[in-house]
């Protein structure tokens, strides 16, 4: 479903020349590209037409290009996102080391609980540590599937 932004720019792209299925494919062509590939690629043809006419066969006329610039700025992201979700990695040591740390204390105070203290010590490791994994998981599909 299109926008009001979308279908605001089709009817300024259609022009008051009525509505012609080329124009209609190329000015929808162009609102689904990319920003980066729309702000970096060069229109291939020149041509002489007027006002609204020159901006459609322009658009209808331009391939996906993708610019080298376009592709660094993708990879950057891709590496920022990735650092960002292994931060999580960081928060399950920590996670882990006050588990342990309170099952340190908690048999210290009461030993006849050793059992069952060891059971919750042992849950809430395997639940801080699979949080830790979801988050490379994260940065590993940020990285290689995207």
């Amino acid at each position: 479903m299109r926008s009001l932004l979308q279908c605001a720019l089709l009817y300024i792209w259609l022009g008051e020349g009525g509505c012609h299925s080329n124009k209609i494919r190329a000015g929808s062509r162009i609102l689904y590209r990319p920003i980066s590939a729309s702000v970096f690629s060069r229109p291939e043809g020149k041509s002489t037409l007027n006002g609204a006419q020159n901006a459609v066969s322009q658009l209808a006329l331009r391939e996906f290009q993708t610019s080298a610039v376009s592709r660094d700025i993708d990879t950057a992201a891709k590496f920022i996102g990735a650092g960002a979700a292994t931060v999580g990695v960081a928060g399950s040591g920590a996670g882990i080391g006050t588990v342990f740390g309170s099952l340190i204390i908690g048999y210290a105070r009461n030993p006849s609980l050793k059992q069952q203290l060891f059971s919750y010590a042992i849950l809430g490791f395997a639940l801080s540590e699979a949080m830790g994994l979801f988050c490379l998981m994260v940065a590993f599909l940020i990285l290689f599937a995207m």
